[in-house]
């Protein structure tokens, strides 16, 4: 997103504060104009409870998620929509190696548990994230020495997550001791968020927390800014070529626990066919990637940078049918937060995931596109052609995933959950109802748009 695009989006009205509602402060090592998806999901959490009379501020770093190229200059401190942004200066090395990592995990979070410690105030309810991973642990480590309520919302589950990468070992020092530090970070939290059932389960019964203080609250997408929009009428369709053959798109984070390898074999089946596969982003495994497709001559495949923000109704547009997709052993651990703006563009959805997996409950519950199982690629190849010999029935599915976005998916829709566990969690507030969720298990009933 370009600097002008976010000042376009975030305009400078100041919504009317309500004293009523608490005062909030959100914590998190990205937040737009960054290219990270949690910065602009938080970005836009932010202003809805800025329009619902919270008082409401963001600490966060500069842009640092993306390439150098994707970094947008914008002030250390700034006020918009009624939201406070204070960026913190940081490292900001790569982060594909492990020690630049660190070194900006570190300049964020020491000087961020020192502000925590002697600036925060007690009548705040602060969100801490997970971004860094152990973010959460300023919230406890303040907790202890001083009064400060804070809400924990889980992204990804860590160490959890780099057992499965690979990172550390399971069971090992490291592994033990983070679980003794998540232990210790979810038993201070007044409330804790996390994006899917399965990932309640896995909080409450690793960390014995009651199910009455883990709320599955699932993201969502900008409903106004991601409109449908006839791949004919797109003008990156237009640009690449792709508004003839049929165009599968994966636009996002190319990282280590999405699956790639069952779509590009698909996309070797597919060989010869009218059939475009189209990757943008970055991300640990896009050099695999660039590998593959050379190695295997697949003239059909597409690797594209990230796009400009400004540019994505547009250019997510551009396809037929969207890839969401999850590897094989991350249920629970994460969510991929590409359904809600697939659901929102109002394509069909292709989805490769386990099983078991909530994604696939929830594709075909809802008839809003086609579920492969990880490693399935022939199955894959074939349900692509189907689609392709049925653009009637795949335009449809696309027209049941925006009815389904717009019932359930919209920032409205959580920024109304969040609210509610935010109010719980506020000085003075007592127990309040527990907040609605949405049962994975029993389909959505959605009615077709139009």
């Amino acid at each position: 997103m370009t600097a002008t695009a976010y000042q376009t989006q975030t305009g400078t009205g100041h919504p009317r504060r309500n004293h009523a509602e608490p005062h909030v402060v959100i914590l998190n090592q990205f937040y737009a104009p960054d290219v990270a998806s949690t910065g602009h999901l938080l970005h836009e959490l932010a202003t809805d409870l800025a329009r619902r009379g919270f008082g409401v501020k963001v600490i966060t770093c500069r842009p640092s998620y993306g390439p150098p190229e994707t970094w947008q200059p914008c002030p250390l401190h700034e006020v918009k929509d009624g939201v406070e942004v204070h960026r913190m200066l940081t490292t900001r090395l790569s982060k594909d190696n492990i020690l630049g990592r660190l070194t900006n995990f570190a300049t964020f979070m020491i000087p961020l548990t020192l502000r925590m410690l002697f600036s925060s105030r007690s009548q705040s309810v602060h969100l801490y994230t997970t971004n860094p991973p152990f973010l959460g642990v300023i919230g406890a480590i303040v907790s202890v020495v001083r009064r400060h309520r804070y809400v924990l919302l889980l992204h990804d589950a860590y160490p959890q997550m780099a057992v499965w990468v690979g990172t550390i070992k399971k069971h090992g020092f490291i592994d033990r001791c983070w679980h003794v530090m998540n232990r210790f970070t979810y038993k201070h939290a007044e409330q804790t968020i996390v994006l899917c059932q399965a990932a309640k389960k896995l909080v409450c019964e690793t960390y014995d927390i009651g199910a009455d203080r883990v709320h599955v609250i699932p993201n969502w997408a900008d409903g106004e800014e991601l409109k449908p929009k006839p791949k004919s009428q797109s003008e990156f369709a237009s640009a690449q070529g792709l508004v003839e053959p049929f165009t599968v798109m994966y636009s996002g984070n190319l990282g280590l626990y999405y699956e790639f390898e069952t779509l590009l074999n698909a996309a070797e089946l597919l060989k010869g066919e009218n059939f475009r596969l189209v990757l943008i982003g970055a991300g640990g495994r896009k050099n695999w990637i660039a590998e593959q497709i050379d190695k295997r001559k697949l003239t059909n495949t597409r690797l594209l940078p990230y796009q400009p923000f400004d540019k994505l109704p547009d250019s997510l547009n551009a396809c037929d049918a969207s890839l969401v997709t999850i590897a094989r052993g991350i249920e629970g651990i994460s969510f991929p937060s590409k359904l809600y703006t697939t659901l929102a563009i109002g394509k069909a959805v292709l989805s490769l995931s386990e099983a078991d997996s909530e994604l696939r409950t929830l594709i075909n519950n809802n008839g809003v596109g086609r579920w492969f199982e990880v490693g399935d690629a022939q199955g894959l190849a074939n349900g692509i052609r189907e689609m392709m010999r049925d653009p009637a029935g795949t335009a449809e599915m696309g027209r049941r995933a925006r009815a389904l976005f717009e019932e359930h998916y919209t920032r409205e829709a959580a920024g109304a959950q969040y609210a509610d566990v935010l109010r719980r969690a506020a000085p003075g507030s007592g127990r309040r109802a527990p907040v609605v969720e949405p049962r994975a298990e029993e389909p959505i009933e959605v009615r077709a748009a139009g």
